[in-house]
């Protein structure tokens, strides 16, 4: 994969670009393999009838992402199990970055919490490891989970909503030998390069877009907290 795979320093923490693009000469080392026909941009197919999707309503509107259990089968399943559990439903975006993502699925609102849906032998929750794709990459519109202080996951997720990169990143994209295709698609489009192989991306926004700027676009505190609360109504599962 593109950038080697690490944990977060805290639950809700995500990376700065600074802190995860390495220097070329590491990343081209990393690449050297990695070949564009290596690469399905699935995030931009066509999305079949009868594709898995979450409808996530939050009190700003509706955004509608394609699930893909093939790349994140683990991630995908730990949603579903959470959504259609009610474990989302009221849980508010914590936190917002302009120009960068979203971020929720905390039920104490702070960014350390949340539990996965797996549970171990006693029944208690237990995070799963990152699922790392080369079909599957943090462009605008990406959602992947968020990991805790050990790597693992749980049940905070982000959307990226970054829709511009400056030619200083693509230029170290080109540089650290990133197939073409992906480097093509983050210009057109726009995200966060440099979370990926460190974050588990499993589900690509293709409805709301517009309701994913407008909550990127909301007044913040110092911490980033929204000023007014953006909250998830509910998240049901559906079929495209």
């Amino acid at each position: 994969m593109i950038f080697t795979a690490a944990g977060c320093k805290s639950q809700d923490s995500v990376d700065s670009e600074d802190e995860i693009i390495k220097t070329p000469e590491q990343q081209i080392e990393e690449n050297k393999n990695i070949t564009d026909d290596q690469v399905n941009l699935v995030q931009f197919e066509e999305v079949p009838d009868g594709a898995q999707v979450a409808r996530i309503e939050t009190s700003m509107g509706e955004i509608v992402a394609v699930l893909y259990p093939e790349e994140a089968p683990k991630a995908v399943e730990n949603f579903v199990a959470l959504a259609k559990s009610g474990y989302y439903t009221g849980l508010s975006v914590h936190r917002v970055i302009s120009n960068y993502l979203i971020q929720s699925g905390d039920p104490t609102g702070t960014g350390t919490g949340g539990e996965s849906s797996f549970k171990d032998e006693s029944g208690n929750p237990v995070g799963f490891e990152g699922e790392y794709s080369l079909n599957m990459w943090n462009f605008k519109g990406a959602l992947g989970m968020v990991p805790n202080a050990d790597g693992l996951n749980g049940s905070q997720f982000y959307m990226i909503v970054n829709s511009a990169l400056e030619q200083e990143t693509l230029d170290k994209m080109e540089e650290a030998n990133f197939p073409q295709k992906v480097i093509d698609k983050y210009k057109e489009v726009g995200g966060a390069p440099w979370m990926d192989g460190k974050y588990t991306v499993f589900a690509q926004v293709v409805e709301g877009l517009e309701i994913l700027d407008e909550i990127a676009a909301v007044a913040v505190d110092e911490n980033k907290v929204p000023e007014e609360d953006v909250i998830i109504t509910q998240i049901t599962i559906d079929t495209y």
